[in-house]
């Protein structure tokens, strides 16, 4: 048979006066009635004198708190311009970058600067009212000032919206390069078709950590998954759009001899809407520079993108 150990005292260690250290053995219903009965005693005397005994809050000391990002917030979607009618189809505009973040740069004389962020929002409202004012068509803007948007915000509010269609407006630039010009449009890929569009998609793609916002991105593998899953009719009809742009520009709109490009750009990863990413030209050529910059240039571009859209639309009512 086992031999189960049982506890009948206890021990205690205690100093005599003469400096000499001495062993007392305490039983233990001693022990106990002494644990128990003291504090007892000390309460029932606080009471009886009405002394009130702080009593410990356990837990809120330790609480953790966790701040998350603001990308994760519920968006704040913006007004839908256009007729009051869900039925028709809606276009999501999207200004790049914005707030802290001014995009490509072109110096226009010895002082003056001529900012990314500037040029497609004004080209993203001259598109907006030339939609508008043609009818059919519901319009909304990401930005409507020079406000930050965050990348994943960005096709997020088309996909909340329930868009039909996601335009992202953009400018190059080449600073080494003066005479490098055109518009050029790019579609979603996990493959950049150049090294030139590599090289976009990555400083495009970096937008958000110039705005002081870090927001992990997906893994190339499931960047991977996420372009191949989405559904191939979403990126065909981003293609179609595209070719649309390109062929209603001809002899209005002066392309890059590489037009059509694609990339794996954060800005049109959004599976379920067809998006198509617009740059416009270059800050840095004078040219291109000067189209961007006055309203009869903006017009041309938005006349074109506007004629795009449409037909699109067309071709959709069609199917």
């Amino acid at each position: 048979m086992g031999y189960a150990p049982q506890l009948y005292c206890a021990y205690t260690i205690a100093l005599t006066a003469d400096g000499i250290l001495s062993l007392r053995v305490m039983s233990v219903r001693t022990l106990l009635l002494l644990i128990i009965a003291v504090p007892a005693l000390l309460v029932g005397g606080a009471i009886a004198l009405g002394v009130t005994i702080p009593v410990p809050q356990w837990g809120r000391d330790y609480v953790l708190r966790f701040v998350f990002d603001p990308g994760a917030q519920p968006l704040e979607l913006p007004d839908i311009a256009g007729p009051d009618d869900p039925d028709r189809p809606l276009v999501v505009i999207d200004a790049g970058h914005g707030g802290r973040d001014p995009g490509s740069i072109g110096q226009a004389g010895t002082s003056a600067q001529v900012l990314e962020k500037d040029i497609v929002l004004a080209l993203a409202l001259a598109l907006r009212d030339q939609l508008v004012e043609e009818g059919g068509i519901r319009v909304a803007l990401t930005r409507d000032d020079d406000n930050i948007v965050t990348l994943a915000q960005r096709p997020e509010i088309a996909r909340q919206l329930n868009a039909d269609l996601f335009l992202s407006i953009h400018a190059d630039s080449a600073p080494t390069r003066s005479d490098v010009s055109g518009a050029s449009i790019y579609t979603l890929s996990t493959e950049a078709s150049s090294e030139a569009a590599a090289r976009f998609a990555e400083r495009e793609n970096a937008a958000d950590a110039l705005n002081g916002i870090v927001i992990d991105g997906q893994s190339a593998e499931v960047s991977a998954i996420l372009v191949e899953l989405s559904q191939q009719r979403t990126q065909d009809d981003a293609t179609e759009f595209a070719a649309l742009i390109e062929r209603e520009g001809q002899g209005r709109v002066k392309f890059h001899p590489q037009t059509r490009r694609s990339a794996e750009l954060a800005v049109l990863r959004a599976p379920d809407v067809p998006g198509v990413l617009f740059e416009s030209g270059f800050v840095t050529n004078s040219d291109d520079r000067a189209r961007l910059s006055t309203q009869q240039g903006r017009q041309e571009y938005a006349e074109v993108l506007a004629r795009a859209i449409r037909v699109y639309f067309a071709r959709r009512a069609q199917r």
